[in-house]
């Protein structure tokens, strides 16, 4: 059984206050968060700009609890519906409109990679279920994560590539302590 990963989730959206209460809802699914990102500008693309509208922000949230690698697809169909209020009577209450306001994308942390879920399939993507896709965007090589040719511009960033960095260090700790545990 593969080891398991540290559950990494990106969320961007042009409304700052977003930010709290949609991380209020993932603590209360997946547990304490243990590294936040600051805030990058998400101005890599205008693909999102019509839904979300102009400056957008991004941050990167890690969690405590380690997951199972194959709940990915779940945890993908979970922020879905937080995207789309429909899980949550305190983000219906305080979002204005019902089209999405944010965007959440779960992803995780292995010793040699860190991957996405995606609902878009593509040239380098693997389909998991339920209309779920998983892409590597960065490879652990030579002590750093480096990025894929198909990797998306906002992780390509030196502020992100050292963020991950640091959570992969974490992890690592953790799977140190899981096995000392657990022996």
């Amino acid at each position: 059984m593969p080891k398991p990963a540290k559950l990494i989730i990106s969320m961007f959206s042009s409304e700052k206050n977003l930010f709290d209460l949609y991380k209020e809802m993932l603590v209360k699914r997946f547990g304490e968060i243990d590294f936040e990102s600051n805030f990058q500008p998400f101005n890599f693309t205008d693909y999102y700009q019509v839904e979300f509208g102009k400056n957008l922000k991004q941050k990167l949230f890690s969690f405590s609890d380690l997951v199972r690698q194959d709940e990915l697809a779940e945890i993908k169909i979970f922020t879905n519906d937080l995207e789309n209020n429909d899980s949550d009577k305190d983000i219906k209450e305080n979002t204005i409109h019902h089209k999405r306001k944010i965007n959440l994308d779960p992803g995780y942390i292995t010793l040699f990679k860190y991957i996405i879920a995606s609902t878009k399939n593509g040239p380098s993507r693997i389909y998991l279920t339920q209309k779920i896709y998983a892409e590597i965007m960065l490879r652990f090589i030579n002590k750093s994560f480096v990025p894929c040719e198909y990797t998306y511009p906002n992780y390509k960033t030196n502020e992100y590539v050292i963020f991950l960095n640091s959570v992969r260090q974490k992890y690592k700790i953790q799977l140190k302590d899981k096995i000392v545990v657990s022996e």
